[in-house]
């Protein structure tokens, strides 16, 4: 596949640009970890914080449209499914900074629509795919490590808090609608990769939704399952985490104003998890790797509810991001190409029940055991012991193989 190499220099730029891009997914993911206790006082509802996971639970169904984002990818290729994702989190996460006081009805059901489109586009790993499919086998896993190291740099952490603090907590997700913006231009220098003009050529017209559901085989249909599986335990353990440990902190620390610098550092583990994901997935492999994450987590998630201790909550962020690095790796790349995006989608959309389940579970917990964070932290990390049952089904490693080989081979 020679002809079909691309140049160091045009791999550097689609690294970096793909990784800008998850950056764009990761603020909008992870601000609310700052924001929450704000919009929950300007909502009136720090007293009752279960109706908030209730709410975010109810307008969680819009998620499931993050589908549709891989077809569009599919059918009409790669290029143009990077701008529709661009814009879906963009656009609202811009459009949060109009909206007027959410102590009011209609405000806060505004926001929340905008909020829940915005998190939708950071559901998809879209970004990842190009790189996937244009990426030497060797340095597949390297190239979407660093892509991922990117993303993770805890911008909304450094930067982000002292945007809320100063302008108040709109900013924190309306300035990654201008920063959306500024990509499009990265944008008009992608190019559309060679594996998905190669297989669109083969194909004799436009692939449509039922179409890409109908070629997936019995063994992309069990991989299909192992990534939701996987995901959807990640989604469900991390919104827990993600969402309620600003509200956690705020609540258990002597000094209140320590939060920032703990989720700080909690973000600085992040890119350090990245790099060294990066390393085991090449090194190691892929199933290791999920295991060691999987582990990892769970025994930082209970310690966190036994100790309050703000290294285990950073244990958390390092494991769960090891994780995730397999996901955005092993889950690009176990698919064919025809319908890579799609089945991602596929996959992505059942995990995505994480975005229903997680802020619905939240609330009962909040309810039924309000004030006991013991109970909240473990059953985050018992989510976690789930991603471990995948290995019945002895998962294909797919470290330093050709994508074809994976697609002939699995």
């Amino acid at each position: 596949m020679a002809e079909m190499k691309r140049s160091g220099k045009y791999m550097f730029f689609l690294v970096l640009f793909m990784g800008l891009v998850g950056q764009l997914d990761v603020w909008v993911s992870l601000i609310e970890s700052y924001a929450a206790p704000f919009i929950l006082a300007e909502a009136g509802l720090a007293a009752t914080p279960w109706l908030f996971g209730f709410w975010q639970s109810a307008f969680g169904v819009i998620v499931f449209l993050v589908f549709f984002i891989g077809w569009f990818a599919d059918s009409f290729g790669r290029k143009i499914g990077i701008l529709a994702l661009i814009l879906v989190m963009g656009l609202p996460s811009l459009l949060i900074l109009f909206v007027p006081s959410i102590a009011t009805p209609i405000n806060f059901f505004l926001f929340i629509l905008l909020y829940s489109i915005a998190i939708m586009g950071t559901t998809s790993n879209l970004w990842e795919v190009p790189i996937t499919e244009e990426a030497p086998a060797k340095r597949r896993g390297l190239y979407n490590s660093i892509a991922f190291l990117i993303s993770v740099i805890p911008l909304y952490a450094l930067l982000g808090t002292l945007l809320m603090d100063a302008l108040g907590w709109r900013w924190g997700y309306s300035v990654m609608g201008i920063f959306g913006l500024i990509l499009l231009v990265f944008w008009i220098f992608m190019q559309e990769t060679y594996r998905w003009k190669e297989a669109h050529e083969k194909r004799e017209k436009r692939l449509g939704v039922i179409e890409a559901l109908r070629s997936l085989g019995r063994r992309d249909l069990l991989y299909v399952g192992i990534a939701s599986l996987v995901y959807l335990m990640w989604t469900i353990s991390f919104k827990l985490g993600t969402t309620w440990s600003g509200v956690f902190f705020t609540a258990v620390l002597p000094d209140p104003t320590q939060w920032r610098t703990i989720l700080t550092i909690g973000g600085l583990m992040l890119p350090i998890s990245a790099l060294i994901s990066g390393i085991l997935l090449e090194k190691v492999g892929r199933n290791f790797t999920l295991v060691l994450g999987t582990i990892g987590a769970i025994v930082c998630f209970v310690g966190l509810g036994i100790t309050f201790m703000p290294a285990f909550f950073w244990g958390v962020y390092f494991f769960m991001a090891m994780v995730l690095a397999w996901i955005y790796t092993y889950v690009t790349e176990i698919f064919p190409t025809k319908v890579r995006s799609s089945s991602i989608g596929i996959a992505v959309s059942a995990s995505r029940l994480g975005y229903i389940l997680a802020p619905l579970i939240a609330a009962l917990l909040l309810l039924f055991f309000p004030g006991n964070w013991l109970v909240f932290w473990v059953i985050a990390g018992l989510f976690m012991v789930f991603p471990l049952l995948s290995f019945l089904t002895k998962p294909y490693e797919t470290k330093g193989k050709e994508l074809e080989t994976i697609d002939e081979e699995k």
